[in-house]
């Protein structure tokens, strides 16, 4: 039995109607998809502009022939009662229901139809499948936070068991845990690795240590996909040498899908078969492919709950090779609420400092990982997790690097620590600012 699918047609999900459905819009040509994309586009702004009392209101002054007089929703524009933001026909009772991680500073209540939903994991099905990755058989070894509270607690150990998953937690990465993990992946066939981006480096990290290889240890591992987190060029080297299998990078949003995808050829696909990504400027013009801009998606098939040019809060750039029917994102920058405003009033992405910093401290094995927090425009505190302080050398090559990439006068200072301290689902974010944006 393919219990992970039955699952999902047991809760009211059609997956088989939302695959043939997958299906034929990736068998489309080129010119097809154009028509098909202009099409639902314009199919989603009317229902939503007819059937949706919030968007009728927000979107008042949209001209249905120009796409670009439609407003870019942010978070903040969806944090009111749920049912105010439904679309006819739609009841929290009827609607597939769920919360962002809140990592964006702006949490909310989302909800999709449930034909939408179905749509969103066969799209994750198909592209897991470029891997050999079948939800229904393959073994995954999670690398995710879970809630400590009991009721949350095995409500999710109940759903990791019909999803055909074993969950490794996160909020301990010693060594005594990263080897009781070892034990696990010798004794279990896992087919792939998934999960947070900053745990899996950690336990990589544990291998090269010890010298080991994870195939050699786990022969049936096919894949590792990280998400959530930024993975770096010289992390995705050390994961691939440590894991001996491939790294693909995944970028999603639970209120949307699958944002895009690592595909076998190394490029990172967008998904445009579910959803449309532009790229725009401050004044919310689309940018020309190779720029940088806000990332803004339209999800093409949830009629339940409009998200109509909705900003989620990245900062990317598609590349010049992207086409309509094959986006590629060629780069995430970071989160536009991960910005360091300097003394001089330059705004920084918050990234630009912890890649500086880890270039230099993480190349001896000392630095486990670390974060780094901006407490006033030129005050910032490194906390990290290692085996001894950072010595002067190398707090003095920092303090000389965040000088040439970005300006004089910057005071850093650093605190080693046992552990750093993560957010309620896991995640570790890497950069954050406490002066006022």
């Amino acid at each position: 039995m393919k219990l992970f699918d039955f699952t999902l047609h047991l809760n009211g999900f059609p997956l088989a109607k939302a695959k043939q459905v997958l299906n034929t819009i990736q068998d489309k040509n080129e010119v097809e998809f154009e028509s098909y994309l202009l099409q639902k586009k314009q199919d989603i702004l009317t229902h939503h502009l007819a059937h949706n009392s919030f968007y009728k209101q927000f979107g008042q002054h949209i001209n249905i022939n120009d796409w670009n007089t439609v407003p870019v929703m942010t978070k903040r524009d969806l944090q009111q009662p749920l049912a105010l933001r439904l679309s006819d026909g739609f009841t929290p009772k009827n609607v597939y229901i769920n919360k962002t991680s809140g990592s964006s500073g702006d949490p909310f209540v989302f909800a999709k139809d449930k034909f939408c939903h179905a749509l969103t994991w066969a799209e994750i099905q198909n592209r897991f499948g470029w891997y050999g990755i079948d939800f229904n058989s393959s073994l995954q070894a999670r690398f995710y936070g879970i809630p400590l509270d009991k009721i949350g607690y095995y409500k999710e150990r109940i759903k990791d068991k019909l999803s055909n998953r074993y969950r490794f937690s996160i909020f301990d990465l010693s060594d005594t845990a990263l080897a009781n993990y070892l034990d696990l992946f010798k004794s279990k066939p896992f087919d792939y690795i998934n999960g947070y981006t900053s745990a899996i480096i950690q336990f990589a990290k544990y291998l090269k240590d010890k010298g080991l290889i994870l195939k050699t240890i786990c022969p049936t591992l096919k894949c590792c996909v990280v998400t959530s987190e930024m993975l770096f060029p010289d992390d995705k080297k050390l994961l691939e040498q440590q894991f001996g299998v491939p790294v693909i990078n995944e970028y999603g949003a639970s209120e949307l899908d699958l944002i895009a995808f690592q595909n076998p050829d190394d490029v990172w696909q967008v998904n445009s078969d579910t959803l449309f990504v532009e790229i725009l400027n401050e004044k919310n013009q689309p940018v020309p492919n190779g720029e940088e801009g806000r990332v803004v998606i339209t999800s093409l098939y949830n009629t339940a709950h409009p998200f109509i040019r909705y900003n989620l809060g990245d900062i990317g750039i598609l590349s010049k090779t992207s086409t309509l029917q094959k986006p590629v994102l060629e780069k995430l920058v970071g989160r536009t609420n991960d910005m360091a405003i300097l003394p001089s009033g330059t705004r920084a992405a918050g990234l630009t400092f912890y890649y500086i910093t880890k270039a230099i401290i993480e190349d001896d094995g000392n630095v486990k990982e670390f974060i780094i927090t901006q407490k006033t425009r030129s005050e910032f505190k490194i906390d990290f997790v290692g085996k001894s302080e950072i010595s002067e050398t190398k707090q003095q090559a920092i303090i000389s690097e965040m000088k040439r990439y970005l300006e004089d006068g910057l005071i850093i200072t650093f605190e080693k620590h046992d552990a750093l301290k993560r957010s309620k689902s896991g995640k570790l974010k890497q950069f954050k600012s406490l002066v006022s944006q």
